[in-house]
């Protein structure tokens, strides 16, 4: 009995936890696309003729020219097991701490 009472908890915190996944990936594909308003304590109090109709995109969403990013923020490439192990290699043996076979004998 109690063995039915562990599957229906575990079975009830994994449907809440896959709710929530999806609720958070709608939520923030909905996000990415939204415009963020701008503050007046970022241009200054003098002088502030902005409307409150006008918007501008999230700062990290901006280039260095501040032209809007249509690209991906994180891109991974894949490297091989030998090149891997290559650079490895080539940081152990650059280490301060690695002595060469040849000082050892």
């Amino acid at each position: 009995m109690l063995h039915l009472l562990y599957i229906l908890a575990f079975t009830i915190l994994a449907c809440i936890a896959v709710a929530n996944l999806i609720r958070n990936l709608v939520m923030f594909s909905f996000d990415r696309e939204r415009n963020y308003p701008a503050r007046p304590s970022a241009m200054g109090n003098q002088g502030y003729q902005a409307s409150k109709n006008q918007f501008v995109p999230h700062p990290e969403l901006l280039d260095s020219t501040g032209n809007l990013i249509k690209e991906p923020l994180l891109v991974m490439r894949s490297i091989n097991v030998e090149d891997a192990r290559q650079q490895l290699d080539a940081i152990y043996e650059a280490s301060p701490g690695h002595k060469s076979e040849n000082q050892e004998k």
